[in-house]
């Protein structure tokens, strides 16, 4: 014979079942609906919003954002970074009416893991496939570090008839290594530990090197550790080997003939306590080299001066696209 429940411990017993067959039932209806919605929403992309990758002649994806209409403005990012590391630059511009574009370079973010063609002539080429991909005109690019790099190759070598202006931003050119014709730059060792590091410990060098690249190590200095952690989100989003190769291409590419041949006006930004790419060795060079270049230096900011000086940054971007 079985005992017989209490008569509250067979109420609960009745509530208990009842609210779970409820929950199992709202489970499945919940599916149902996010299945149909993703199904509707699949069926609408097919027909008419636009995809958020498309593929480059060698098989590549390159994953991009494509907000808002108007002018666009194309954002390039740094190493080892995504189109995230633009967060505060695409909502300011979208609110401002433009239509705002940025892609995770081939290797980093969420485009493909490449093993090949992680250098500056196929980094610009994928650009252009982009641009023309997108149909773009009148477009202002506007590069940060190994970006800048990527937006005088690309604006120099296919940005004809594409192209209205050109910004660089804490940017690589014209080369950062040290040579006898370049006697200014860091020596080749500077960059073997890079690669060292990496190499190494990917993981912890990725937690380092925010710390100069925000001037975080400077005495007075707040660190932000959401920052800290955004730029070690987006370097362990990449691959590897493609953060490996990219080291040799923003050191040791050559941007002066592709500086010199630049027509369209050009912002050149740069902050003056920029720790990982010398303002002396970039900017101050670059604009002896542009046609029609201005040179902006701003006392005191590091290199990632967009990300903890947007207010200041975005300010001066807007001014130039508009005048």
């Amino acid at each position: 014979m079985h005992e017989q429940q209490p008569e509250s411990n067979a109420r609960r017993t009745v509530l208990k079942a009842g609210a779970t067959a409820l929950a199992a039932g709202s489970l499945s209806a919940m599916v149902m609906v996010a299945s149909s919605q993703v199904s509707a929403a699949t069926a609408t992309n097919k027909g008419h919003a636009p995809m958020t990758t498309f593929t480059t002649r060698d098989g590549t994806e390159i994953y991009y954002k494509d907000w808002g209409s108007g002018q666009p403005i194309v954002f390039h990012h740094g190493w080892p970074l995504s189109s995230d590391d633009w967060d505060a630059q695409m909502l300011f511009f979208l609110s401002k009416g433009f239509r705002v574009i940025a892609h995770d370079r081939r290797g980093h973010g969420r485009s493909t893991q490449t093993a090949t063609g992680n250098e500056m002539d196929t980094y610009a080429a994928d650009v252009a496939e982009l641009v023309a991909h997108l149909k773009l005109t009148n477009a202002v690019h506007v590069g940060h570090s190994t970006g800048g790099g990527e937006v005088a190759r690309y604006v120099a070598r296919h940005g004809a008839g594409h192209v209205a202006k050109a910004v660089l931003i804490g940017a690589v050119p014209p080369i950062m290594v040290k040579s006898e014709a370049n006697p200014g730059g860091l020596p080749i060792e500077v960059f073997d530990g890079f690669r060292t590091a990496l190499a190494a410990n990917r993981a912890q060098f990725y937690r380092e090197v925010p710390m100069p690249f925000y001037g975080f190590n400077r005495e007075g200095v707040k660190t932000l550790d959401g920052v800290v952690d955004n730029w070690w989100r987006q370097g362990m989003m990449g691959g590897i080997k493609a953060h490996y190769d990219c080291i040799k291409a923003f050191s040791e590419t050559d941007f002066t003939e592709d500086l010199k041949k630049i027509s369209v006006p050009v912002l050149i930004l740069h902050g003056d306590d920029d720790q990982i790419v010398p303002i002396g060795d970039s900017a101050e060079l670059s604009i002896k080299l542009v046609k029609n270049g201005t040179l902006k230096v701003y006392k005191g900011y590091p290199h990632g001066m967009c990300t903890v000086h947007p207010e200041v940054i975005n300010a001066d971007l807007l001014a130039f696209i508009q005048s």
